[in-house]
């Protein structure tokens, strides 16, 4: 049995956020000693690092919910999973595309900017106007 400390060590996780996770359900009520200290077991364990794990995938705390939900569920056909990770690529792919297309703005700016006074300077003034931007990062993504 772990207590919320080596439970947070071991999964990287703080103690805090296991608790935010019990209380909107991501984690289940842990057992409690005569003390009233919180015990996880190793159900606990690998639930958090599922969760944990979905977190750095960018996985919504929803999405994380659905797929720990057809987890629990082991004859549940994996369609659904696949459905949930296939929207989360393409979340990616939409950030992908966003960031690809700041950077190209961001070099743009910088290159153009002469290092003169800042009356003159080519980032404040695409900063200033929009129209000034060769791509539509505002729509990317967004």
């Amino acid at each position: 049995m772990l207590t919320i400390g080596n439970l947070a060590k071991k999964t990287g996780t703080k103690v805090q956020t296991i608790r935010y996770y019990e209380q909107i359900g991501l984690m289940p009520e842990p057992g409690r000693t005569e003390g009233g200290q919180r015990r996880y077991h190793e159900a606990e364990l690998d639930r958090l690092s599922f969760v944990r794990h979905a977190r750095q995938l960018g996985f919504s705390l929803d999405a994380i919910r659905e797929l720990l939900d057809l987890s629990d569920h082991p004859q549940k056909s994996c369609e659904e999973a696949d459905a949930i990770a296939r929207r989360q690529l393409k979340q990616v792919e939409r950030r992908v595309a966003r960031l690809k297309a700041l950077r190209t703005e961001l070099k743009r700016m910088v290159h153009e900017c002469s290092g003169g006074r800042t009356a003159d300077c080519r980032v404040l003034e695409v900063l200033r106007d929009h129209s000034e931007c060769l791509t539509a990062h505002d729509e990317i993504g967004a």
